[in-house]
């Protein structure tokens, strides 16, 4: 079973980045290895039905379960202690992982009030985490129900080398990135 982004990425991607950086064999051509989707949770350490909350959020916006995060060390300041759980998180490979990339760039991205484009800022080794501010931006995700809007990290984590493969990478895919030129 593979999803139109999928095929879409072997039939005309490949092609194309494959000119466009002057790869001698499709090997070269940089691929989405995987998607992790995170929420760090402060208020958890007050409340304990966040976490399980947003547990069942990131399950239904992904379709694949979620699991705790856990601090690493005791922090005073924060009434943190070793193994509390503070954040969610999701890694998606494969077809979940084209699957909620296509959610993503075709209903949730564009339901963002005043949408004008994504930031352009890669980490240096090719790869990109977009930041949202609100979940209800998903169609999985009930409003009624919420009782908290939380914001959280995707991560698209590439097999590119360098920050110009991997903008070009996610820019076919059809992520809607503010300027079209790179930094």
């Amino acid at each position: 079973m593979s999803t139109t982004l999928q095929k879409d990425y072997n039939e005309r991607i490949v092609p194309a980045l494959k000119n466009e950086f002057n790869y001698s064999t499709v090997m070269q051509v940089p691929k989405l290895k995987k998607i992790v989707i995170n929420q760090g949770l402060g208020e958890a350490t007050q409340d304990k039905k966040i976490i399980e909350t947003a547990i069942n959020e990131l399950t239904a916006i992904t379709g694949q379960k979620a699991v705790a995060t856990l601090s690493r060390k005791d922090i005073s300041n924060f009434k943190v202690r070793k193994k509390m759980p503070i954040g969610v998180m999701v890694t998606l490979r494969r077809d979940k992982m084209y699957e909620f990339l296509e959610r993503l760039v075709r209903v949730a991205l564009p339901r963002i009030r005043d949408f004008k484009g994504i930031e352009s800022k890669m980490d240096g080794r090719g790869n990109y985490t977009l930041g949202i501010t609100e979940q209800i931006i998903f169609p999985e995700i009930n409003i009624d129900a919420i009782s908290k809007l939380m914001g959280m990290n995707i991560t698209f984590v590439t097999s590119a080398n360098t920050d110009e493969e991997g903008f070009a990478l996610l820019k076919q895919f059809g992520l809607p990135f503010k300027n079209a030129n790179k930094n």
